[in-house]
C-alpha cells in the first residue's frame, strides 16, 4: 500500500522458481502461508531470506492478529515447518493459482451492437464503447493503452487522454480525464490511480471498470450524470508500467518499478513514477482542488483513511472520513457479500511512512484521501482469477456510487 516507498525495492531472485517456455516464472509447488508472529516480526523477517521465501503481505495493525503472508518454495518447506511458527495454509500450489488467471487476452474490439442502457451512451459518442468482454480476462499492457484510447473515442466531447510523467524505462504514465456539462477542468478533482505495485493486476481492471461505467451511464443514470457534472475525474489505471510489463513477461510477483539503485542512497520518493503521480496531483490541488483521492491496491479488502505515519494523528475531518468509509464498505457488501475492513491505516493495517493518503491529506491536500485494498483476503491474493474481475468491479462501482452521493 505504500506510495512514496512504492517503487524502489528490487527483490532478490528466488532459486527455486521454474520458468515456462516463454521465460516466465511459474512457482509450481510453492505453498502460501499466513504466519502469526505474535509481535516478533524482526525475528521472522530474518528467517525469510534463508527460506528463499517471497513476502506477499503483512498486517501489523493489532498485536493479536499480526501476520505475514509468504510463499515458500518446495525445497524450503521442511525448513519452514521446522521453525514451528503458527501458520495457516492459504494456497497449496501458487503455480496452479497463477494458471487460474488465464492467458493474457488481446483487446476484444468495440461493442458490435448497442441497446438498452448503452444506447444513450452511443447517442453522444463518436464511437462505440469497447466490448464489455474486456472485463472477462487480463490483458497485455499495450492493450490497456488501446482500451483507454477507445474509451476516449466513445466520449470525445467530455474526455481527453492524459499523461502523468514518464516511467524509468521511458513509458508514458497514461490515463484519462472525464468531465460533464460544466466543461473541461472546471470542477474539483476526483483522482484515482491503480497498479502502483506491479503485481496487483486487479487494481487496473477495477479502475477501468469504474471508468467504463462512468462513460456508459452518463446519459442514463442521474447519479452518474450528477457526479460528472460536479467533478472532473482524473484516472490513471497503471502508474507503474515498467513493473507491470515485467510481471507479464518475467516475474508475476514483482512488486516495484524497474529502477536500479546500485551505488546510490537516493530516497524511494524520487522515482520517476512517484514523481509523476505526485506532481500531477499537486497540479490538481493547486487548480480547482481535490475532493477525493483513492490509491487502489490489492489485496486484503480494506478501506483505509489517514494516517499511516501515526496511530494517534487525526485528519481535521477524520470522523467524517471514517463514517463514509464504513458506509462505503456496507454498500460494497450488498453486491456480493464481500466484507471490507475500514479504519485508519496505522491502527488497521500497519504504520507506514510516506503513505499516499497521508501525502494527499497534508500536502496537496484532498478533502478525502484513501487507499483501498481490493479482493481477496489471501486465498488467491495477488493472483486473483479472471472470473473475479467483474464481481470486483461491480462491488467497487456500488461503493463509489454511494460515496459520490454522500460527499
Amino acid at each position: 500500500m505504500r506510495f512514496l516507498r512504492a517503487v524502489c525495492f528490487i527483490a532478490p531472485l528466488v532459486a527455486g522458481v521454474q520458468v515456462d517456455r516463454r521465460g516466465r516464472e511459474v512457482y509450481h509447488g510453492y505453498k502460501v502461508f499466513r504466519v502469526l508472529t505474535d509481535g516478533d516480526t524482526a525475528d521472522f523477517e530474518a528467517q525469510l531470506e534463508s527460506l528463499s521465501a517471497i513476502e506477499l503481505s503483512r498486517n501489523r495493525g493489532h498485536i493479536d492478529t499480526q501476520h505475514f503472508d509468504i510463499a515458500v518454495p518446495p525445497e524450503s518447506l521442511d525448513a519452514f515447518h521446522a521453525l514451528n511458527y503458527e501458520a495457516e495454509t492459504l494456497t497449496e500450489d501458487l503455480g496452479a493459482d497463477i494458471a487460474l488467471e488465464g492467458e493474457l487476452e488481446p483487446f476484444p474490439g468495440l461493442e458490435t451492437s448497442v441497446s438498452g442502457a448503452n444506447a444513450n451512451a452511443k447517442v453522444a459518442a463518436a464511437a462505440a464503447l469497447p466490448s464489455f468482454s474486456w472485463f472477462s480476462a487480463y490483458h497485455p499492457y499495450a492493450d490497456h493503452l488501446t482500451f483507454l484510447k477507445s474509451l476516449q473515442a466513445a466520449f470525445p466531447s467530455n474526455s481527453e487522454l492524459i499523461t502523468a510523467g514518464t516511467s524509468f524505462e521511458g513509458r508514458a504514465i497514461q490515463g484519462i480525464h472525464l468531465w460533464g456539462s460544466g466543461g473541461k477542468a472546471s470542477k474539483p478533482a476526483i483522482y484515482y490511480h491503480g497498479n502502483v505495485h506491479a503485481r496487483e493486476w486487479i487494481t487496473s481492471m477495477t479502475v477501468e471498470y469504474i471508468t467504463y461505467q462512468l462513460i456508459n451511464n452518463y446519459n442514463n443514470d442521474t447519479a452518474v450524470k450528477a457526479v460528472l457534472d460536479n467533478y472532473d475525474f482524473y484516472i490513471l489505471p497503471i502508474v507503474n508500467p515498467d513493473g507491470f510489463v515485467y510481471t507479464q513477461t518475467t516475474t508475476r510477483l514483482w512488486r516495484k518499478n524497474r529502477q536500479t539503485r546500485s551505488g546510490t542512497t537516493g530516497a524511494p520518493g524520487d522515482t520517476p513514477e512517484n514523481t509523476g503521480i505526485r506532481t500531477y496531483g499537486d497540479k490538481l490541488g493547486a487548480g480547482k482542488g481535490i475532493k477525493l483521492y483513492i490509491d487502489w491496491h490489492s489485496y486484503g479488502q480494506y478501506i483505509l483513511t489517514p494516517y499511516g505515519y501515526s496511530c494517534s494523528a487525526k485528519a481535521p475531518n477524520q470522523s467524517r472520513q471514517d463514517t463514509l468509509a464504513k458506509n462505503v464498505g456496507a454498500a460494497i457488501a450488498q453486491v456480493h457479500g464481500t466484507r471490507f475492513t475500514t479504519g485508519q491505516t496505522c491502527s488497521t493495517l500497519y504504520a507506514t511512512a510516506g503513505g499516499s493518503n497521508d501525502y494527499f491529506t497534508d500536502v496537496t491536500p484532498a478533502e478525502l484521501a484513501w487507499a483501498i485494498e481490493l479482493r481477496d483476503t489471501g486465498t488467491n491474493g495477488f493472483t486473483l482469477p479472471a472470473n473475479q474481475i467483474i464481481p470486483s468491479g461491480e462491488e467497487s462501482w456500488a461503493g463509489q456510487k454511494y460515496l459520490w452521493a454522500n460527499f
